[in-house]
């Protein structure tokens, strides 16, 4: 078991939960039971979002209320009791952890001595070492701090600690000046004698959105997509001069405010983010509390509809004071922001210093969470790039920004380069790095055509007929997968399996040696990752088909990093059993054997023998397979499917998939009920088959 880790800071508006997220995402990769605590809570009258945030991350399972010690005003009213009733609460937490995340209090006026005094010795008592942050902006935002500056806010810092009998693990300067990283990291770990890292700043990460902007000034949605006010508004314009002045000054994501009765600024703000030649903006906000004609509300029908429009009732000076003091937060509904500050932690903080620090040594363990960000973290080792046909679908555009914000892959979109940007900037999602194609690009089009009338000549398919076919988006990402312009696809949100995977039996075909296109699912159950197939794709395979899929799917598991012990699962075990669809599976597993002889394969056998050792000693004591089985192949598509969903469901393990097997380039088949994470699962999956493919 590990150390529990502190994170506090210095003073506030440091950026800490942002770290804590970041701390806390690099254990759960590779600890299986990750706690949060927050010692001391903003209120009891409201639930702190620090906290909410950190309890959303996957991997994290625990109350709210168990992961509060006390309020601010049970620290004024005593501090020793409030101390003892953080140590009791914080102990119960513990009992269920390998490690906790502690997250210290906000600086919102703990009456002993300083704040940072008071975090120190709770840490002590926690006996959990410190992670210091230090905020690299000035107390007014006005300005980076220098690492002069830094190095004395952390010499300032230290006493309080040493005094508390708190140990100093590292310290993470955060919000620091992007020009100045080097310099800081090397000054103030000069002074503080730990690992220290500096973590640039991103102004999206405290950029409030547009509802939070709403809210403050007591505003309400006029017009525009209720999904859009999740956008982060990143600069504001105050619409006070003529059209010609104000239009230079808009910028992308910016908010515009106007007076609501200046209906030719209106416009012209909609107009401007309407058109391909102006920035994109995040929102409207319209003061003055006065109502729009009819004939410019009709108007406004005919423009962009789904941008944000919110009305208020307050003046141009209070609006723009109201808008100027609403900071952003980092929250479980702002996944950009998440994105990007996991992305900025990754990149800036060394991940394998700080679990060796805290002692959150390898487990045997894989957990769901822990085999996902291993998916990432290989596909991120040699990118890819994917291409995804579904752009008009938003999940799809979200999950791109996660992937693009992570750098696992290099993508490319298909749909309407304007439509897709538009709606991805309003959505809140960064995907300026993808590559965004259309499906009737001339130029390709007549490529893909060429190519897939010669291929397809012994069927009858003439250069007319292809023009037509390849614009279909499913045919168009295969072709970009067949020519070398992407290493893989992924599909299905939007269609269905048939319409994603036709174009890739039609000419990607299947690979030597194998007679049939099969697929996997892995299965992330509580502490280890099982391979169940086919399930999706094949209904009776033969027997010869059968050993096509279980020989795929030694191949898949190996290429995961999954052991191969192969279990041909059957109603009997051995000899006891006989009829025709016990004979098939005898007669698969005799093929494995035959064609793969260096491959463990235990057939037939039933799920019980394959799965618990028990039942394995009492039914096949010698075996290598019974009781340690890691791929289990079906012998049907009724069987297959059914198990895995009544696994999925009783068990609550995380099914991944389907992966499909045995072509020579991936495609992978979404399910139309597809999460963002699924998406992003799958799109990781087919990144790394590409890389061996």
């Amino acid at each position: 078991m590990g150390h529990s880790l502190y994170v506090t800071s210095a003073e506030g508006h440091s950026g800490k939960s942002t770290v804590a997220l970041g701390v806390l995402d690099t254990l759960l990769r590779g600890v299986e039971r990750v706690g949060v605590f927050r010692p001391v809570a903003r209120s009891t009258d409201e639930r702190d979002f620090v906290l909410e945030l950190l309890l959303a991350h996957d991997g994290v399972h625990l109350d709210y209320d168990e992961c509060v010690g006390v309020t601010y005003e049970e620290v004024h009213e005593d501090p020793d009791a409030a101390l003892s009733r953080i140590v009791d609460r914080f102990k119960a937490v513990e009992r269920q952890c390998d490690t906790v995340v502690i997250v210290g209090s906000d600086y919102t006026d703990v009456a002993t001595p300083t704040e940072l005094a008071y975090n120190a010795r709770i840490a002590a008592n926690l006996g959990a070492p410190v992670l210091l942050v230090l905020t690299g902006r000035e107390t007014d935002e006005t300005r980076p701090r220098t690492p002069d500056e830094l190095r004395q806010v952390a010499e300032l810092s230290l006493p309080e600690l040493t005094t508390a009998h708190a140990t100093l693990l590292a310290v993470v300067v955060n919000r620091a000046d992007p020009e100045q990283l080097d310099a800081i990291i090397d000054t103030v770990g000069a002074a503080t004698h730990v690992p220290t890292w500096a973590i640039p700043e991103d102004p999206y990460l405290v950029a409030p959105t547009v509802e939070a902007v709403m809210h403050a000034v007591d505003g309400t949605l006029l017009k525009g997509d209720p999904a859009l006010l999740a956008r982060e508004a990143l600069g504001v314009v105050i619409a006070a001069m003529s059209m010609e002045n104000v239009l230079p000054r808009l910028m992308e994501g910016g908010l515009v405010v106007i007076p609501g009765d200046r209906s030719e600024m209106l416009l012209a703000a909609l107009t401007a983010h309407s058109s391909a030649t102006f920035p994109s903006l995040a929102g409207i906000v319209l003061n003055g509390g006065f109502a729009l004609s009819p004939v410019i509300d009709r108007l406004i029908e005919g423009l962009d509809a789904s941008l944000p429009i919110v009305a208020t009732d307050l003046g141009t000076y209070p609006t723009a004071q109201r808008i100027a003091q609403t900071r952003g937060r980092l929250t479980a509904t702002s996944q950009r922001k998440v994105d990007t500050a996991l992305a900025l932690f990754e990149q800036h903080v060394d991940a394998d210093v700080l679990s060796s620090a805290l002692g959150a040594g390898e487990s045997d363990v894989v957990t769901p969470l822990m085999f996902e960000y291993g998916l990432l973290e290989r596909a991120r080792a040699d990118l890819k790039r994917i291409v995804l046909p579904e752009g008009s679908d938003d999940r799809i555009l979200q999950a791109a920004g996660t992937l693009l914000s992570r750098g696992v892959v290099e993508l490319t979109i298909l749909g309407d380069e304007s439509d897709i940007r538009s709606r991805a900037a309003g959505l809140g999602v960064d995907i300026a790095a993808a590559m965004v194609t259309s499906p009737t690009d001339p130029e390709l089009r007549e490529r893909f055509a060429q190519e897939y009338a010669k291929l397809r000549a012994h069927k009858g398919v003439t250069v007319e007929d292809a023009r037509d076919i390849v614009t279909d988006v499913s045919y168009f990402g295969t072709m970009m997968v067949h020519l070398g312009l992407a290493d893989g696809m992924v599909s299905g949100a939007a269609h269905t399996t048939a319409h994603t995977i036709t174009p890739a039996l039609q000419f990607i075909k299947t690979v030597e040696g194998v007679t049939i296109v099969s697929s996997v699912f892995f299965m992330a159950l509580a502490d280890r990752v099982l391979v169940y197939g086919d399930c999706a794709i094949v209904p009776d395979p033969t027997a010869e088909q059968l050993a096509d899929i279980a020989i795929s799917a030694a191949a898949t598991s190996e290429q995961f990093g999954i052991e191969p012990r192969i279990a041909m699962l059957s109603y009997s075990t051995g000899e006891s059993g006989s009829g025709a669809d016990v004979d098939k599976v005898r007669a698969a597993t005799a093929l494995v054997r035959e064609r793969r002889p260096d491959l463990l394969v235990e057939g037939p056998i039933q799920y019980d023998a394959a799965a618990d050792a028990a039942v394995a000693k009492a039914k096949m004591p010698e075996s290598q397979v019974a009781g340690r089985a890691t791929v289990f192949i079906f012998p049907d598509l009724n069987t297959g499917n059914n198990t895995y969903k009544a696994v999925q469901r009783s068990s609550g393990a995380v099914a991944i998939g389907p992966v499909l097997q045995g072509l020579r380039k991936p495609v992978n088949d979404l399910s139309r009920g597809a999460l963002v994470r699924d998406i992003v699962n799958t799109v990781a999956i087919t990144a790394i088959q590409a890389q061996k493919s």
